[in-house]
């Protein structure tokens, strides 16, 4: 018995090999940079083992993919030994060549074969990439200063690696329907000024046919790297976000969509330093947020050099003592807060619509907007005088029971104006004021507490849909805070004598 060779060790010299699959596809592979990693199963279903004479790729001096075979790095390997009824494991990876930076972008299909020769039998897998040329911003062994008065368009991708600054003094500008995908830990810094969408680059047109949806060739996006795929589409903390300096001024963010980030924008001024950082923001969403649950540690290390001394805490927006205007704008599924204030400052959302369901919402304990007159870093006030707060004709939900919070109110509250907004909050329901406790039920300011405004779906993630349904109390409201905005997130007019609350009009164009 001691002598006997089990039976699928014993070598066998006909039969072939099955594979996990016949084609290894990866989609969407930005030029340059490598692709993850998928793997392929080889099987050999015969009882006995077999001995595969050759894996090789048609080129492998060549081939814009590499190979791991049986955990080795190699593109060509001779004699692997298989037992019968068992496996071999080998890890495939692309790197598309970019052809040039120049000229128009293009589509690149690249196939190779990899082949098998076993027991005289030839089988192959095809390996496939669907890949486009980009534009890389490569600011990973030192932050990359972008040229005073540079301009993205949309004739093929951006792709953002480490640290991408623009300069103090200089102006980005992005014009319409440009993509920008960050790869991990990723961030854009402006210490100048961002424009996105100016007025002057884009203005939609009023016909009927005109309508901003998410399939919108002008809007510009501001997404992760592997957001094509569908395990990371909806996923947060895919890279840094936007931060904008203490030096940073006149930004403009419009018709634009920025989402996977740990910080949508990140307004930089802890000194609460004059004049303050400021963005303007409309006709915009920003949804897929979290600094806490960041999947990348690359981001924590890009904020090292900010001296943001242990905040985790992500935010579609996260400012300190910066100046936010935001119109017609949707903040959802933002894992912590939507919007959050440290330090003076200035806030002002109308026609807003923050909903705030994400995928993990057992574990938010913040409310979506959170303001306070301390700062962030060393918890003592910073001006609180000019902590001023403007929220109306907005809704606020989500899956909190109180998604206003004011820290410290007593200390600005001459600056704290919420009128004419759908509110769920059960801190500040009541109908007169309490010491450091606000009354938002009070009838003069027409809130609406604690009324679910009956979004067509709220899901969370990519199925989310948070238009207000038929019967919403957030309907044909009569009691409009100037300034109106005649037309919502969707480019639809609204009704000039009873607008509906929120940044759309209605639940169906």
């Amino acid at each position: 018995m001691p002598g006997c060779k089990p039976r699928e060790e014993e070598l066998q010299t006909s039969g072939g090999l099955a594979f996990s699959a016949d084609t290894v596809k990866f989609d969407t592979v930005f030029t340059t940079i490598r692709t993850v990693t998928k793997r392929l199963w080889v099987y050999n279903r015969n009882p006995r083992a077999v001995n595969v004479d050759l894996i090789s790729l048609d080129n492998p001096a060549a081939s814009p993919y590499t190979l791991i075979i049986n955990g080795d790095m190699k593109q060509t390997a001779n004699g692997i030994y298989i037992r019968g009824n068992d496996s071999l494991l080998i890890l495939v990876r692309a790197q598309l060549k970019d052809g040039g930076q120049s000229g128009p972008a293009k589509n690149l299909v690249v196939q190779e074969n990899l082949n098998f020769r076993t027991n005289g039998q030839d089988q192959r897998v095809l390996l496939r990439s669907f890949g486009q040329n980009i534009y890389l911003h490569d600011g990973t062994s030192q932050p990359l200063a972008l040229p005073c008065g540079t301009v993205w368009t949309k004739d093929r991708p951006h792709v953002l690696y480490g640290t991408v600054v623009v300069p103090q003094g200089c102006t980005l500008r992005i014009k319409p329907g440009t993509r920008i995908y960050a790869h991990a830990g990723a961030m854009l810094i402006v210490q100048g000024t961002l424009l996105v969408n100016d007025p002057s680059d884009y203005q939609p047109g009023t016909g009927p046919t005109d309508t901003v949806k998410a399939t919108n060739a002008n809007i510009v996006r501001f997404a992760g790297d592997r957001s094509g795929e569908a395990q990371y589409a909806t996923a947060p903390g895919q890279w840094t976000g936007i931060l904008f300096d203490a030096t940073s001024h006149g930004n403009v963010i419009r018709y634009a969509q920025i989402q996977n980030a740990a910080y949508g924008a990140l307004l930089f001024n802890p000194g609460n330093a004059a004049p303050q950082p400021d963005l303007l923001l409309q006709n915009s969403v920003i949804c897929y947020i979290s600094g806490a649950s960041a999947n990348f540690a690359g981001a924590a290390t890009q904020l090292a050099s900010y001296n943001l001394l242990g905040i985790t805490e992500g935010a579609g927006i996260l400012s300190l003592s910066g100046k936010v205007t935001a119109e017609n704008t949707l903040f959802s599924d933002c894992y912590e807060y939507a919007l959050r204030g440290y330090g003076g400052g200035s806030y002002s959302l109308n026609y807003c619509t923050i909903a705030n369901y994400p995928a993990a919402s057992a574990v938010r304990k913040t409310a979506s907007l959170t303001f306070t007159d301390l700062s962030a870093l060393d918890g003592k006030p910073r001006n609180p005088s000019g902590l001023t707060v403007s929220l109306q004709n907005s809704i606020v939900w989500g899956s909190s029971d109180d998604e206003l919070y004011l820290e410290n109110y007593e200390e600005y509250k001459a600056g704290v104006s919420v009128q004419n907004t759908l509110l769920k909050s059960q801190l500040y329901a009541a109908t007169t004021d309490a010491s450091g406790v606000p009354g938002l039920g009070k009838a003069g300011l027409n809130n609406l507490l604690n009324q679910d405004p009956k979004f067509v779906r709220s899901l969370g993630g990519s199925f989310g849909d948070y238009r207000a349904s038929a019967g919403s109390p957030a309907l044909a409201r009569k009691t409009a805070v100037p300034p109106f905005v005649p037309r919502d997130l969707l480019n639809l007019p609204r009704n000039t004598s009873t607008p509906d609350l929120g940044a759309y009009r209605v639940t169906k164009p």
